[in-house]
């Protein structure tokens, strides 16, 4: 009988290869954070060979793309042990990604924490949430808490019967230097972890800045185009 998941030989290869040699850029910073591969735009079969490959985590950033994706994978035998949600939440979206998503990263105001408990209830589950947090900059659309809204934020999630705050999440900002902006971001992940010693997690670099995250304690990398490619134009 066929796997529906099966990827080509030839494809199975180029992520075994792209995926070596991320590992091999982690491993040269001394660091052992948590890979998580972003998978959005790109098929199922591709989410299950990286499991396939011993990928714990993979991320997805559009409710209809991952639900689907992730009933395929379950219906597969190979769902990954978790599924983090990365982009810009929606509040009539973010009841619906808490039934199929394991951990929220982009966790921005509470009317988001709102929803992902109403979610999460209705499913009978947990879920770990990061806070989003906007490092500024021009870019336009990323969502993300301001620096000073962070303590309440965290104050609302913490107080959750079904959500557990685990850190923070950020993206450096586009043409800035990253160096400065991972700085930033332990500073504040620092001040958080004084009032909620449990928020350990920190979420930052990607597959262009990943060396200057873990620099300054990145415990998870999200990396997409350096493993999967190009991604395919948006569906």
């Amino acid at each position: 009988m066929s796997d529906p998941l099966a990827a080509t030989e030839e494809r199975r290869a180029a992520l075994a290869d792209a995926l070596r040699r991320v590992r091999e850029r982690i491993s040269a910073t001394g660091t052992d954070p948590t890979l998580v591969v972003v998978t959005k735009f790109f098929p199922a079969s591709d989410a299950a060979a990286l499991v396939d490959l011993g990928v714990t985590d993979i991320g997805e950033n559009r409710d209809q793309e991952a639900a689907a994706k992730v009933a395929e994978l379950e219906a597969g035998g190979r769902r990954p042990q978790r599924v983090h949600f990365i982009g810009q939440l929606q509040s009539n979206k973010a009841a619906h990604v808490a039934r199929y998503a394991d951990v929220v990263e982009s966790v921005d105001r509470g009317k988001i924490v709102t929803a992902l408990e109403k979610g999460a209830r209705a499913a009978e589950r947990r879920l770990d949430v990061l806070l989003q947090v906007d490092l500024g900059g021009d870019d336009a659309g990323r969502g993300g808490v301001a620096p000073a809204g962070l303590s309440a934020l965290a104050e609302r999630v913490a107080e959750s019967d079904v959500l557990d705050l685990r850190g923070l999440m950020a993206v450096a900002p586009l043409g800035e230097d990253p160096e400065a902006a991972f700085a930033h971001l332990a500073d504040l992940h620092a001040r958080l972890r004084q009032a909620h010693p449990e928020a350990s997690w920190l979420s930052a670099g990607m597959s262009g800045d990943l060396e200057s995250a873990l620099a300054h304690g990145a415990t998870h990398v999200r990396v997409g185009s350096a493993i999967l490619g190009a991604r395919p134009v948006a569906r």
